[in-house]
């Protein structure tokens, strides 16, 4: 019996070390590790040596010039002890942003992106070029771009409880937020004002999904479109307050296939929005540009405040519109 005993201990102690020389052999890390980063340290040099499914934690403070590209597969970027500002100070990664990621399943949180401009234009805080990226609780000022994406078709992104605002005058079309063509994004709880000539939001996306969140372009706003699709695709708006400011360069306030429509599916759902046009001039409050594709289109129960045309937000469909005057105080 104590031969037999020893046999199946040794048995499997041989089957642990197995398992392990399995999970050495895939590439995949035993334990991920946390590694930190304070104002003065290189976060590139921090980038360079974190592992697949490493932490990344920032202390609160400002880091001026610190830029750098994740190209690790999974990674977690996070700010803790308070919100760690990012700067550009004259500086980027590739001249792209001051964050590029490059293809991984990364996530991003509770860090603020200032101040990038790069030779061609397009500076963003975030440049998403590959895989998933998941942006919480992130703040975007004075970017060329928010966060701009580039076009890989399998491409997913998630912005959630974030503030976008204060686009650079005299930037080429400086959007808060720039979606290429991908897979799919999300947008839930966050903020977005002070648009200036470009957009607040545009996305190329196959599928786009809008929810509570507020799109108000605000007092000195000069935003395009306050919400743009400009191929289509299977896109649903619910829940948003979307404001389009006196200074506005575009009276259209959420537009749908203006710059001709791509490989379908195509759908558009908006409904439960509160659209507020602040401008004299009429506004285009829901514009579906014509000659549309086989599509879904559901436009209900949305409130327009000030003047304009409807355009597909039917009052028959229960679309009431009312004057500014008629805005609940304070103000969605």
């Amino acid at each position: 019996m104590r031969h037999g005993g020893r046999v199946w201990r040794v048995w499997r102690l041989c089957a642990a070390v197995c398992a392990a020389l399995a999970l050495l052999g895939s590439g995949a890390p035993l334990a991920a590790a946390t590694l930190t980063l304070a104002p003065g340290q290189s976060l590139a040099e921090v980038l360079r040596r974190a592992a697949d499914g490493d932490v990344i934690e920032l202390a609160a403070g400002e880091y001026r010039g610190e830029v750098g590209v994740i190209e690790q597969k999974r990674l977690t970027l996070r700010g803790v002890g308070g919100r760690p500002v990012l700067h550009a100070a004259g500086r980027h990664a590739e001249g792209k942003a001051i964050l590029v990621v490059r293809d991984g399943d990364v996530l991003i949180e509770n860090i603020a992106f200032r101040g990038s401009r790069v030779p061609d234009g397009n500076g963003a805080g975030i440049r998403f070029e590959k895989g998933r990226l998941t942006v919480l609780n992130c703040t975007f000022f004075d970017n060329q771009n928010g966060i701009l994406s580039a076009n890989f078709g399998d491409a997913e992104l998630v912005v959630r409880d974030s503030e976008f605002g204060q686009a650079p005058q005299g930037a080429k079309l400086p959007h808060l937020l720039y979606v290429g063509r991908i897979a799919r994004f999300t947008l839930s709880g966050s903020r977005f004002s002070g648009g200036a000539q470009g957009h607040l939001v545009k996305s190329r996306a196959r599928v786009s999904d809008v929810r509570d969140n507020r799109l108000v372009d605000g007092p000195g706003g000069q935003a395009a479109y306050e919400l743009e699709f400009p191929n289509g695709g299977a896109v649903t708006v619910v829940g948003n307050v979307i404001g389009q400011s006196a200074g506005t360069r575009n009276p259209a306030i959420l537009s749908y296939g203006a710059e001709g429509y791509h490989a379908g599916p195509h759908s558009l759902q908006v409904s439960d929005n509160t659209l507020i046009n602040e401008a004299s001039r009429a506004a285009v409050f829901v514009r579906v540009s014509a000659p549309p594709p086989p599509m879904s289109l559901r436009v209900v129960d949305n409130r327009l405040y000030g003047p304009g045309d409807p355009g597909a937000a039917l009052p028959a469909n229960g679309n009431p519109q009312l004057p500014l005057s008629a805005l609940p105080v304070p103000r969605p």
